[in-house]
């Protein structure tokens, strides 16, 4: 059975700094849902914080274990992945896009499409959509911190 997500948040931060933090597989654990990065699972991870397509992240989540494959990037637009291993759903495939908003800051979309069994579908579905939720409002909000951040130690300088 297909499934699919799609949610949404907006931050004061720029793209550039949403970016940052998206291609920067060790900071997911800060900002987002999962306990911990695996590094001994994951593959190609970049050590300045930039993983670029064809590295394999993995996410510890509870006892579970799953791992992506960036599959697109565009800097500060476009962040694309793919499901390498995941216990739970097959063909996972998931877009993160940042649109700039004229008032300033950014949009983030966060989407992903899955097969799962159709038992599974009716409870991982619902729980799917809130996790995601968590994810791009958590990303949304590091990302401002972030900046904010940097905006202090400019000023101090």
């Amino acid at each position: 059975m297909k499934g699919f997500y799609d949610v949404t948040a907006e931050s004061r931060a720029t793209a550039s700094a949403v970016w940052s933090l998206l291609v920067d597989a060790h900071s997911w654990p800060r900002w987002g849902t999962v306990d911990a990065l695996v590094g001994d699972a994951s593959e190609h991870l970049s050590p300045d914080g930039r993983d670029e397509v064809g590295a394999v992240r993995a996410f510890r989540t509870g006892d579970v274990v799953t791992s992506e494959r960036i599959t697109e990037l565009r800097p500060d637009e476009l962040f694309a992945y793919e499901g390498a291993s995941n216990p739970f759903m097959e063909n996972y495939s998931a877009r993160v896009t940042l649109k700039e908003r004229s008032e300033g800051g950014v949009e983030i979309r966060w989407s992903g499409e899955y097969d799962v069994s159709s038992d599974v579908h009716a409870l991982l579905a619902p729980e799917l959509t809130r996790t995601m939720q968590r994810m791009v409002t958590g990303l949304a909000e590091a990302a401002e911190r972030s900046s904010s951040a940097r905006d202090v130690d400019v000023s101090e300088s």
